[in-house]
């Protein structure tokens, strides 16, 4: 089993290298044939006062000079060394603006996942043990409603709603306005993350309970389960011995899997809210042409992405066995038969 593990790890191990190279070559190659000017973006507003020798130095200071392919191998060799750069906005390192927002980021999008996971999987297995009823068709037209909807659209109904009619929290950003860093309160932080991250969470709740809703029913429709019910078996019971197990596997394999989604919701939600985290911080860098910035957090949303997907092939590896052994369970299959 550790040798399998073991195994499997080095396998994704090598992908995720295989993987990040390819992106870091294509997104080089992307931001270096876009309308994107860098030395503009160093300069900001004193674009007026800088003429064109002091461009040409900043250009040769960058590296910007020189040509593509070594730009693209002495960036390469400096993100080999842990260095993802400078921000030209910011000036500070990318990797500590990256690390900051992601903090933030963080805590928006567990709170998030935690909550679309919990619900989604509570209304796919009522809308599955009560199929066909009016509740099974309002679930499942309430998730076809969100699954159709857009993350910015929900942010600014959420927005309207709960911010501006009812007033009942923050318009947006992380924290109060005017208030110093010292004196912000972790309820002052809980407050202005509430919104957004209800956004994200009703949005999450479709894809998590019809996938749930249909396995569900594959299980209640399950020899062993026919075989419960002439038993006297029914109802919670029923769910409790035969159905959680099989359903709660894919469920929470699907949420891992869901970073992507998560991440890109995060960014419209973010934008939405002016909450500041990793969302916003590459909405600017991509407006603001801070090239440094993009290409890391390119680099970092890879990352991120990928250990979502190692973790959920990870949970289906060690619980279920069929896919540890994939060919001697074929091989027995097609012996019994």
């Amino acid at each position: 089993m550790i040798k399998k593990i073991s195994f499997f790890l080095l396998m994704k191990g090598i992908r995720m290298a295989t993987l990040l190279v390819a992106i870091c070559f294509i997104s080089f190659l992307l931001i270096k044939n876009s309308p994107i000017d860098p030395i503009q973006a160093y300069i900001g507003a004193d674009m007026l006062n800088v003429g064109p020798e002091q461009r040409a130095k900043i250009a040769a200071y960058w590296g910007l000079d020189q040509p593509v392919g070594v730009q693209f191998l002495n960036w390469g060799s400096a993100i080999l060394s842990g260095d993802l750069g400078t921000s030209m906005i910011y000036r500070r390192p990318v990797a500590d603006i990256i690390g900051e927002r992601f903090v933030n980021s963080l805590a928006l999008m567990l709170t998030a996942w935690v909550l679309s996971g919990i619900i989604g999987f509570v209304l796919g297995v009522v809308a599955a043990m009560k199929k066909g009823t009016w509740l099974d068709r309002i679930i499942k037209g309430y998730c076809y409603t969100l699954a159709s909807t857009p993350t910015f659209w929900m942010g600014l109904l959420v927005l309207i709603v709960f911010a501006v009619w009812l007033k009942w929290f923050p318009v947006g950003m992380g924290v109060p306005a005017g208030v110093l860093a010292e004196n912000v309160t972790l309820l002052d932080r809980i407050k202005h993350l509430i919104l957004p991250a209800l956004t994200l969470s009703i949005l999450g709740v479709a894809n998590v309970a019809l996938h749930t809703r249909q396995k569900m029913i594959d299980v209640l429709q399950s020899d062993y389960v026919l075989f419960a019910r002439a038993r006297g078996e029914g109802g919670f019971v029923l769910f409790w011995r035969h159905g959680l197990r099989n359903v709660a596997l894919p469920a929470i394999t699907l949420q891992f899997a869901a970073f992507s989604e998560l991440f890109g919701g995060a960014v419209l939600a973010e934008q939405v809210f002016s909450y500041p985290g990793l969302g916003q911080a590459t909405v600017e860098a991509g407006v603001r042409g801070d090239v440094p910035l993009l290409l890391g957090l390119v680099i970092f949303s890879t990352v991120f992405v990928f250990i979502g997907n190692l973790i959920a092939d990870l949970i289906y590896l060690v619980l279920d066995p069929r896919m540890r052994g994939g060919k001697r369970y074929a091989f027995y299959s097609r012996k019994k038969k």
